[in-house]
C-alpha cells in the first residue's frame, strides 16, 4: 500500500517539489522538481521580498501544485532563509497558502539543519555508529548537523549562502571577466568567518554535501545533467571545477556541460563555501545526495503521524529533545 506526501519548498535561490511514497522505511521519492525562481533577489540582510521573484515563485508552485494535485494524502509547504529574513514574509506566506491551500511553514535554521540531516542519512546506508554530518548550503544559510543518530548531537545554521556570497563579491558572477585576486580573497574570508561556528564541533567520520551546489557539480564532473542520487566529492574535484569556471565569462559558464544556466552565476560562491567548510571540519571526501531537507520533512511527518519514536538501522535510536 502506498502513502504520497508531497513536499513544496521555497528557497533563496529554487522552489522545489518531492512527491515520495513514504510508507517503507525510506520512502521511494515519485517526482523531483527544482526550479531557479531565486526569491533572495536583492533581499539584503534584511529587506523586503520583489515583485517580481514573487511573481516567479508563485507561478513554480502554482504549476507543482497543479503537477501532483489527487496524487498525495499530505501537503507540506515549508520556507527557509529568505523568508526567515524577509520584512513581508508573512504576507508572501498568506499569498502562498491562499494559492496551495496549506499554511506555509518558515523553517527555523536548526529546524531546517534537523531536517536536511534526517533526509541525508538515507544516503550513507547502513552505519555501524559512525559520526557523520551533513551540511546544507542554499542560497541565503548553510545548515550543519553531525551526530550518529537519527537526531543529531549538534547543529548550527550560518548565515551565508551561495546568493548571498555572490551579491556581496559581485566579480564572482562572471558577468565581469575572472574576478581579480582581491576579490576572491574577500570571499573566502567572508566564508571562513560565517563558518566560524563549525569549529567548535567534534570531528565527523564521513561527510554529506545536501543542495544544488554540491548536486550541480557532480553533474559537471559527470559530464551531463541528470539525476544524480548520491556521487562522491573529492577536494580536488571541487577545486578543479571551481578554477574552470572562474575563468569563464558567465555566457561560457551555462554552456558548461553538466551546469544549470540560471545557477551559472552562483556557483563559484557556492563552491567556495564547501570549500571552506571541508577546511573546517577536516574532511577531503564528502558525498553529494539529492537526499535532502524536503526528503528529511517528509520522513519527520510520517513519524510524527505514526507517534513512532526515531529509528534507523545502524543508528543508536535517539528521542527528540
Amino acid at each position: 500500500m502506498s502513502r504520497r506526501f508531497a513536499v513544496l519548498s521555497i528557497g533563496t535561490n529554487s522552489t522545489r517539489l518531492l512527491l515520495a511514497d513514504v510508507e517503507p522505511e525510506i520512502p521511494r521519492v515519485e517526482v523531483a522538481r527544482s526550479v531557479g525562481t531565486r526569491i533572495g533577489e536583492g533581499l539584503g540582510e534584511h529587506g523586503r521580498l520583489a515583485q517580481e521573484p514573487m511573481e516567479r515563485t508563485l507561478e513554480a508552485l502554482r504549476l507543482f501544485s497543479r503537477e501532483v494535485k489527487g496524487h498525495y494524502v499530505r501537503l507540506i509547504a515549508i520556507a527557509t532563509s529568505a523568508l526567515r529574513r524577509a520584512e513581508n514574509g508573512d504576507e508572501f506566506a498568506q499569498q502562498v497558502q491562499n494559492l496551495i491551500g496549506v499554511p506555509l511553514r518558515v523553517l527555523s535554521g536548526e529546524e531546517e539543519a534537523i531536517a536536511s540531516y534526517r533526509g541525508a542519512l538515507t544516503a550513507f546506508g547502513t552505519l555501524r555508529g559512525e559520526r557523520v554530518g551533513v551540511l546544507d548550503m542554499g542560497g541565503g544559510s548553510t545548515e550543519y548537523a553531525a551526530g550518529t543518530s537519527l537526531r543529531p548531537d549538534d547543529l548550527v545554521s550560518c548565515e551565508i549562502g551561495a546568493v548571498r556570497l555572490t551579491e556581496a563579491v559581485p566579480a564572482l558572477n562572471g558577468e565581469s571577466g575572472k574576478p581579480d585576486d582581491a576579490s576572491f580573497e574577500r570571499a573566502r574570508t567572508l566564508a571562513r568567518d560565517a563558518l566560524e561556528p563549525l569549529k567548535q564541533y567534534t570531528p565527523v567520520e564521513r561527510l554529506a554535501f545536501v543542495g544544488g551546489t554540491a548536486t550541480t557539480v557532480a553533474a559537471i564532473l559527470r559530464g551531463r545533467r541528470a539525476t544524480i542520487a548520491t556521487h562522491p566529492l573529492r577536494r580536488e574535484d571541487l577545486q578543479r571545477v571551481l578554477d574552470r569556471l572562474l575563468t569563464l565569462p558567465l555566457a561560457e559558464r551555462k554552456k558548461v556541460a553538466g551546469m544549470k544556466p540560471q545557477r551559472a552565476d552562483i556557483l563559484p560562491a557556492g563552491i567556495i563555501v564547501l570549500l571552506t567548510a571541508m577546511d573546517i571540519v577536516g574532511c577531503e571526501t564528502a558525498v553529494a545526495t539529492t537526499s535532502d531537507l524536503l526528503l528529511g520533512v517528509a520522513l519527520q511527518e510520517r513519524d510524527a503521524l505514526a507517534g513512532r519514536p526515531e529509528k534507523h538501522e545502524g543508528f543508536r535510536t535517539s528521542q527528540a529533545h
